[in-house]
């Protein structure tokens, strides 16, 4: 967008975090969102749940809602845990909860320590795939499952960003497009078999009456999603 200081991730999101609720809150967010939880099991009891690059804790949350015994959330961003912490506080329903600083590209977590692993609208973040897929397989038991998602390439193509608005000065978040083929031959490397694809669309429905935008986000798709299954 013009106009919009673009930041690294770190630093964008600590200026973000103080208004970034713990739910999707615009129309490409809610499009990505449908399509994940479509593809997340409805009922998750006895399983342990990790987001890699959690935010503000809307993934945790639903992991909790369908039942995880366990949920860990890792991000970058100091400020986006402590807004991840107040959104579940609530919610654990004496459910183990572990919040970790720290890159998707470098877990601190234990090996195979999730039966699923889920990776939203944060890969793009990364210059690099392959080191973070390397991870999210690393953390993900042998037949676990895991859900990714980001924006669309074609977004990249048509000049999107993901801005926000800070103290009146708008920024955007650095972000580095993967096409669906740097998906496919990472995948293969690491032994994750791509077992669906979606590729949503906006709802014209979520979007205000008001908003300005470029009409061509509704006739293109918005989000990748991809469940893969760890083999290896």
């Amino acid at each position: 967008m013009a106009g919009a200081i673009m930041l690294e991730p770190a630093a964008a999101y600590s200026l973000w975090a103080p208004s970034y609720p713990p739910h999707a809150h615009n129309p490409v967010m809610q499009a990505e969102e449908r399509a994940m939880l479509a593809l997340m099991p409805e009922a998750l009891h006895g399983q342990s749940v990790l987001d890699a690059g959690c935010g503000s804790g809307r993934y945790l949350l639903h992991a909790l809602h369908r039942g995880a015994a366990r949920v860990t959330g890792v991000d970058l961003s100091p400020e986006m845990l402590a807004r991840a912490d107040t959104a579940l506080r609530d919610e654990s329903r004496e459910v183990p909860i572990a919040l970790l600083a720290g890159s998707i590209d470098a877990l601190p977590v234990a090996d195979a320590c999730a039966d699923l692993t889920v990776c939203g609208l944060v890969v793009g973040h990364l210059q690099e795939l392959r080191p973070c897929l390397a991870e999210l397989q690393r953390a993900t038991r042998p037949g676990g499952i895991v859900l990714c998602s980001d924006v669309h390439p074609i977004g990249h193509a048509l000049g999107w960003v993901r801005d926000f608005k800070s103290g009146g000065q708008r920024y955007a978040v650095r972000h580095t497009q993967h096409l669906y083929g740097h998906w496919h031959d990472a995948c293969a490397s690491l032994g994750l078999r791509i077992e669906r694809v979606r590729e949503p669309m906006l709802d014209p429905a979520d979007i205000p009456a008001d908003a300005h935008f470029d009409r061509t986000a509704l006739e293109v798709p918005v989000a990748l999603v991809l469940q893969l299954r760890r083999e290896r």
